[in-house]
């Protein structure tokens, strides 16, 4: 998953309204755009005239690099450190959950007097204290997992008229996060709120931190109509509407353009563009002549444009070379806008390339940089990863590409140059031996504090093959698996699990689609010494477990036993610590007790129509 983000800041003695003494700061990211997905990187085919102009005025990184997927790109762009060193290697089964400890780009802001705001996709955890209003974030409106609609997004949403997790810290009903229906496209949507974020802390005189995290143009590929029409001359459907979401996303990005002239702070803010990998929709037609797309570890899975503007900074124009990336960003703000981190801010592994944007052409000419798309439960010594210098690119400890020569990775110069790959395997193992010192470390959901009660938990976040996404819970059951739970206070504990989520209000043995059908009457839970089983009716839409727990951490599986006593992990599972819980007890895991709206039994359901294709079998060609 990728995603591209923007980066606006101001000066101090540059405001253009009165009582605001520190710089503001807005990043707009989107999801799954590559480096070839865009005009000024030579692309023909596709429109971005306002990210064209833009890069026209502004000093490109040519040379600046990210995970090749979108979690652990994001975890290393907040934190300035190996995605691999905060436990994010992955995009589920817990392992996109950004570690507790860690200190977010949104903290050093928020520590440093400034309104925060994520409008968007998030992705580092969707339960206590894993959430963006856990981690720095005092404003949020996103949607839940790595996309839409994933299994900890609000049922059935596909992108038009959505509803999201919305957090306003001044708004009655949503101080602590409640949900929201939106009109309009999402990307349309997002942008919008982070205007009304701006505005409004404008008026505050409080300087802001905004990032806009799109979902856009990440799958399910779904533009506006007279997006994906701009595309109809290709004949392909997709890249229509993969190309069309770039373009509305180009027509957002001049809505802020202007929002920042009219509100008189475009001569004074930092803005930057960039994504979080490579294309997932356009690198088979045009990838500016790199190797590979998203989830590559060839450059044209982790190279990715970088574009920054700073009129009354003045930041040098052109082009920087220097091998940089995502995890610069953040040392890079702390040393420019003299930000004050929180004590307990952890080593990063980036470096500020402050430097750089100000003409130094000498310095980081030699640096070593590692890129890994691990995409497993425990990471894997080279496993899909590359070593980077200036000049080299060491691909999985074998295969090694003179990148100044060879743009396209295509000669292997390994048998030709054994000394470099020598040194550059002897690089690796300092760094792989650093980083797995803790990648025993699992991230345990947090259950019966006040921050969240009741605790949501979804099958994205199983720790063994989850049902990440909506579609899956349609079509499939879960095979077993596993949450990792911390309780934090001794108490009567509740445990409401479900099939389908408590929005949509279905039976578990009802089908969705002409979907699944759960044959199950009894369900199990088993957690610490507990281990219960209870049969339910046919109409039943919930089983509720009870267990008086200790403080700890533990292992959760609960799930439904269905053909032939197997057992499949519930796709949802609601948490109330009932010693702490203010409101009335009774139905509070029904939609109306958990104050959800009702979602829709979408007939429109795109990841639904596509995972029904799949499931038609092919016909006997012996018979």
């Amino acid at each position: 998953m990728k995603f591209i983000f923007f980066i606006v800041l101001t000066s101090v003695s540059m405001f253009s309204y009165a009582g605001n003494l520190k710089p503001n700061v807005v990043i707009v990211i989107t999801d799954d755009q590559g480096y070839g997905d865009l005009g000024f990187t030579g692309n023909e085919n596709i429109f971005t005239p306002n990210l064209d102009e833009f890069a026209e005025q502004s000093t490109l990184l040519t040379n600046y690099h990210v995970d090749p997927t979108c979690a652990p790109t994001r975890a290393a762009l907040m934190t300035g450190r190996y995605s691999g060193r905060v436990g994010v290697w992955h995009t589920i089964m817990g392992r996109n959950m950004l570690r507790e400890r860690e200190v977010t780009m949104a903290d050093v802001f928020q520590n440093s007097g400034y309104n925060t705001g994520l409008f968007g996709k998030w992705h580092l955890g969707d339960a206590y204290p894993y959430r963006p209003q856990d981690r720095g974030f005092s404003t949020v409106v996103m949607h839940g997992g790595g996309g839409i609609p994933q299994t900890p997004d609000f049922w059935g949403n596909d992108y038009f008229d959505d509803t999201y997790l919305t957090v306003k810290p001044n708004v009655k009903g949503f101080e602590n996060g409640a949900y929201q229906q939106y009109k309009g496209y999402v990307t349309d949507v997002f942008f919008d709120e982070a205007l009304t974020f701006m505005r409004e802390s404008k008026q505050q005189n409080k300087p802001f931190f905004t990032y806009i995290s799109t979902n856009a143009p990440h799958s399910p590929k779904r533009a506006p109509k007279e997006y994906s029409a701009l595309y109809e001359s290709l004949n392909n459907k997709d890249l229509a509407n993969f190309y069309g979401m770039i373009t509305n996303i180009d027509d957002n990005f001049k809505r802020l353009r202007t929002f920042l002239e009219k509100e008189g702070l475009d001569k004074n803010t930092i803005l930057i563009f960039t994504t979080d990998n490579g294309s997932a929709g356009g690198s088979r037609y045009y990838n500016a002549g790199l190797r590979g797309g998203k989830n590559s570890n060839s450059d044209g899975g982790h190279r990715v444009p970088f574009l920054i503007n700073w009129p009354n900074g003045k930041i040098a124009k052109g082009e920087v070379d220097q091998l940089t990336a995502h995890l610069d960003i953040l040392p890079t703000f702390i040393d420019l806008l003299s930000l004050s981190a929180p004590k307990n801010m952890l080593k990063a592994d980036g470096t500020t390339i402050k430097g750089l944007l100000y003409g130094d052409k000498e310095s980081l000419r030699d640096r070593t940089l590692l890129v890994e798309s691990q995409r497993v439960f425990t990471p894997e010594k080279w496993r899909n990863s590359v070593l980077m210098t200036e000049q080299w690119r060491l691909l999985n400890g074998e295969a090694l590409y003179d990148i100044k020569k060879d743009r396209a990775q295509k000669k292997d110069l390994s048998k030709q140059y054994p000394e470099v790959v020598n040194n550059l395997n002897q690089q690796y193992d300092a760094i792989w031996q650093d980083l797995k010192k803790e990648h025993h470390i699992t991230s345990a959901i947090k259950i019966g504090s006040k921050q969240q009660n009741p605790v949501t938990l979804t099958s994205h976040d199983l720790l063994r093959s989850p049902n990440y996404a909506q579609q899956g819970i349609v079509w499939k059951m879960n095979r077993k698996g596993s949450w990792q739970i911390e309780v934090v206070a001794k108490g009567e504990y509740q445990f409401s699990i479900r099939r389908w989520p408590a929005e949509f209000d279905k039976a578990i043995t009802d089908s969705h689609l002409n979907g699944a059908v759960y044959k199950s009457k009894q369900a199990y839970f088993q957690m610490g010494d507990h281990k219960l089983t209870q049969s339910f009716e046919d109409n039943a839409k919930e089983v509720t477990f009870n267990a008086t727990l200790n403080p700890g951490v533990y292992q959760l599986d609960a799930g439904f036993i269905v053909e032939k006593g197997k057992e499949s992990s519930a796709n949802y599972v609601y948490v109330l610590n009932k010693d702490i819980y203010e409101s009335p007890l009774t139905d509070w895991q029904s939609r109306e007790g958990l104050g959800l709206p009702k979602a829709l039994a979408s007939e429109e359901f795109p990841l639904v129509k596509k995972a029904k294709k799949k499931r038609k079998k092919k016909p006997n060609k012996n018979k």
